[in-house]
């Protein structure tokens, strides 16, 4: 996981999480500290970040003069000093650091080099301390260096000595002028076209739609894994603020024009940084749940200073006592403590230390600010999408449902956004039907994602052919994922009572989700099952699920338990309690078989499941019914089981199988048994339309 430059990570590692390797002559060792070096000066000729270009330079040139010292001392073969053994093992450490801290800019974004330039920064001034405090213990007297050797150390002692940290403000102003276009969007006003090219393509360098997404891309991993990463909740919406004004600028500069996945630059995560050294940080600067530098020191009601974060952390998990002196804290109200705040400011500056108080810390906007200019930007990208949806190019509509895709995915506003623009979901529908696999599975995962919004459901539902359509990719299909996405919208529209009907109604839907549940890989048997079970809950449903084969194929998934058992359970608990249903599964020993094994092996709630569709069974089905229920073995000494070890509802549901497994006086005789298979006309089951299992074609699908 990437971690943040701004802060001290949140759980620092120990100093012992970089060692150095062990059981080697001094000789050897120098060799393996010469070649890491010399791995970072190769580097010097080849690629260097974007930015941090000067601060990286000047690191790598003071580790040159080090590679001329270790390649004397190989030379010359002289023994080492205790001192100066210790002296190299620790410049191995913080050679180690280097080479991680100059990958991490290597394989950061440039936006994200931007937003982070202080942080960083404090952490090259960090390597240049170290290894100042190396030199002026290191015992050079001792080495017999040559004049020219000697003269190249002590010209790096004194450079380093007086380095300070260094900020390249022209990138300070570049990143305040990608902040002015949130400012735009938050105000309501949209950026001239001609300043995105002149800020991201001009200045940054971002010359391809691919180097929008790929920066895009590696944004999002930081909110996706934020922990560490993004410290304070104004970072947080700073970098969703700038990823929705870098993906709008994607579309208003360079269209919908597809980016191939073999054109697109893979963004790889950057290595950790090292842990910065707060050893040498006063002790009252730190923050003593934290250890690490305050950033926003406030005073509690006991007298005792922390950093913000942390102690609000600490009272939002309900402890009412002070960390440090175990006094109560009361109402808990925070004053900041803005001597603290001063001191540390002032001690920062001296020191050459990037302060992290909000004051001095990165450069980000409001929380406030930065949602509502998100909101505003991600609208504008929608109209252009749904423009491209409807007017352009093939390739462009794929790329188009692909992006609305993605925003639909990360956001309820922008849910309701897409919802509401006019014709985007009757746009996405068409394209359900594109001969495109990409094109079609986007679409049909985009329209996935805004079912989740309400008002959508009944946008999709309502939009002419929207379901048929759906169906269709559910039962042809061209990508495996296509089909899978659609028995989960179906699963999603089903979670509405009054669609429920309008589902099961549509020819060949059922009848699909019974195709994938037979037949697909495990994600897709999981849709269906959940699908199924969705529409199992609706009085009218359990005639359609007779006659199309759900119940056979429920039936099967609770037989083999290929990990849907459990859902399949709870669909036949549902469905038992139809008459018909109960006496049919009642019949099928396999059926009583299979729901004994998950009473007896499944999860807690697959028991409790299992249970109830047992108790439904032989309540719904009669006597008989009962009868053969308790005749198959295994059967009752599960029940006695579960009705002591089961949870309370399996206990519940074990203990009223068991009374009626016992009970002597039955409701009405069942309904005769069927003379061969499932299904029949003898079940009393009218089916019309696409009822036949054989109606979804195997070979098609």
């Amino acid at each position: 996981m990437a971690v943040a430059v701004a802060n001290v990570m949140r759980k620092p590692p120990p100093p012992s999480a970089f060692f150095t390797p062990a059981g080697l002559s001094d000789l050897s060792f120098l060799k393996l500290l010469a070649a890491m070096a010399g791995d970072i000066v190769s580097a010097d000729s080849g690629e260097m970040p974007r930015y941090q270009r000067r601060n990286a330079r000047c690191l790598v040139r003071r580790i040159i003069t080090l590679v001329v010292l270790i390649e004397f001392l190989i030379e010359t073969r002289r023994p080492l000093p205790n001192s100066a053994v210790l002296c190299f093992k620790e410049l191995y450490i913080v050679v180690h650091r280097a080479r991680i801290l100059l990958e991490y800019c290597l394989q950061s974004s440039r936006l994200w080099l931007l937003l982070r330039n202080r942080e960083i920064s404090g952490y090259f001034q960090d390597l240049e301390r170290e290894i100042s405090t190396l030199l002026d213990v290191l015992p050079l007297s001792d080495f017999c260096l040559t004049a020219d050797v000697r003269e190249h150390v002590e010209l790096l002692r004194r450079q380093v000595g007086s380095s300070r940290i260094y900020v390249d403000y022209e990138d300070e102003e570049l990143w305040i002028q990608v902040l002015s276009f949130l400012e735009e969007f938050g105000k309501g006003r949209i950026p001239d076209v001609s300043d995105l090219k002149s800020t991201f393509t001009d200045r940054i360098g971002m010359m391809e739609a691919r180097d929008f997404e790929s920066e895009i891309e590696f944004l999002q991993n930081q909110i996706n894994s934020h922990e560490g990463a993004v410290d304070t909740e104004a970072d947080l919406a700073t970098i969703d603020g700038v990823i929705a004004v870098v993906r709008y600028s994607r579309f208003s500069l360079f269209g919908a024009q597809e980016v191939k996945e073999s054109n697109k630059r893979t963004t790889r995560r950057p290595p950790p940084l090292p842990v910065r050294d707060i050893s040498a940080l006063p002790k009252d600067f730190c923050c003593p749940i934290s250890l690490e530098l305050m950033r926003d020191p406030v005073v509690v009601p006991t007298g005792q200073t922390y950093d913000r974060h942390f102690i609000t952390q600490w009272i939002a998990g309900g402890h009412q006592t002070c960390p440090n002196s175990g006094q109560n804290l009361g109402n808990a109200v925070l004053i900041p403590n803005r001597a603290i705040r001063s001191l540390i400011s002032h001690w920062c500056a001296a020191n050459g230390v990037a302060s992290n108080s909000p004051a001095t810390g990165s450069i980000s906007a409001s929380a406030s600010t930065a949602s509502k200019a998100a909101l505003e930007a991600n609208r504008a990208t929608i109209c252009i999408l749904v423009h491209h949806l409807s007017t352009g190019e093939n390739a462009s509509k794929a790329t188009a449902a692909r992006e609305l895709r993605m925003l639909a995915k990360i956001g309820k506003e922008n849910r309701a956004m897409i919802g509401a623009e006019e014709k985007a979901i009757s746009f996405l529908n068409l394209l359900l039907r594109s001969p495109n696999p990409n094109a079609q599975e986007n679409a049909v995962t985009a329209l996935l994602n805004l079912s989740i919004n309400d008002a959508n459901k009944t946008r999709i539902i309502t939009q002419p052919g929207c379901l048929r359509s759906i169906i269709r990719v559910l039962r042809f299909g061209l990508t495996p994922e296509s089909k899978e996405n659609a028995a989960a919208t179906l699963f999603s529209l089903s979670s509405i009572q009054e669609y429920k009907k309008r589902v099961v109604e549509e020819p060949g839907g059922v009848e699909a989700l019974v195709w994938l549940l037979k037949r697909g890989r495990l994600r897709g048997k999981r849709d269906a099952i959940v699908a199924l079970f969705n529409l199992s809950t609706h009085p009218d449903s359990w005639e359609r699920m007779v006659g199309s084969g759900a119940v056979d194929a429920l039936v099967g998934a609770v037989v083999e338990e290929d990990g849907v058992a459990e859902e399949a359970a709870g669909a036949l608990a549902l469905l038992a309690r139809q008459r018909v249903v109960a006496v049919m599964l009642g019949w099928e020993e396999g059926a009583v078989a299979g729901l004994a094994g998950v009473m007896r092996v499944g999860s807690e709630r697959g028991r409790e499941n299992a249970a109830a569709a047992l108790h439904e069974i032989c309540r719904r089905g009669g006597a008989e019914v009962a009868e053969r229920v308790a005749r198959v073995p295994g059967v009752a000494r599960v029940v006695q089981t579960v009705a002591v070890e089961g949870t309370k509802r399996a206990r519940r549901k074990a203990a009223a199988l068991a009374r009626l497994l016992q009970r002597r006086e039955w409701g009405p005789m069942p309904l005769p048994a069927p003379a061969s298979g499932w299904r029949g006309a003898g079940w009393g089951v009218e089916t019309t339309g696409e009822m036949s299992p054989v109606a979804v074609p195997v070979a098609v699908l």
